[in-house]
């Protein structure tokens, strides 16, 4: 099966996995997304342990908000995530 028949028949590929984490982790998934996410998990270790790994790191470091950076500091943060985009 190619990723366009997967897709289709509605199994997550592990972009669309990584695409959906975060809103995985606050609970915001509708129940059919979550289910496909959750099956995804049963059957790709990698995309397992890269959950596990941002459930540990989240756990961690808590929750950080906007305001609790200094704006260089958010201002530093948004220019690697936006390079990092770009560049991924």
């Amino acid at each position: 099966m190619d990723n366009g028949e997967a897709v289709a028949l509605g199994a997550l590929r592990c972009r669309d996995f990584v695409d959906l984490v975060t809103d995985y982790l606050e609970s915001t998934l509708d129940q059919q997304t979550r289910a496909r996410f959750e099956d995804h998990l049963i059957d790709c270790p990698d995309c397992s342990v890269y959950l596990r790994q941002l459930e540990e790191i989240v756990g961690a470091v808590g929750i950080l908000r906007e305001e609790d950076l200094s704006p260089g500091a958010r201002d530093v943060l948004l220019s690697r995530f936006r390079t990092w985009k770009i560049g991924g």
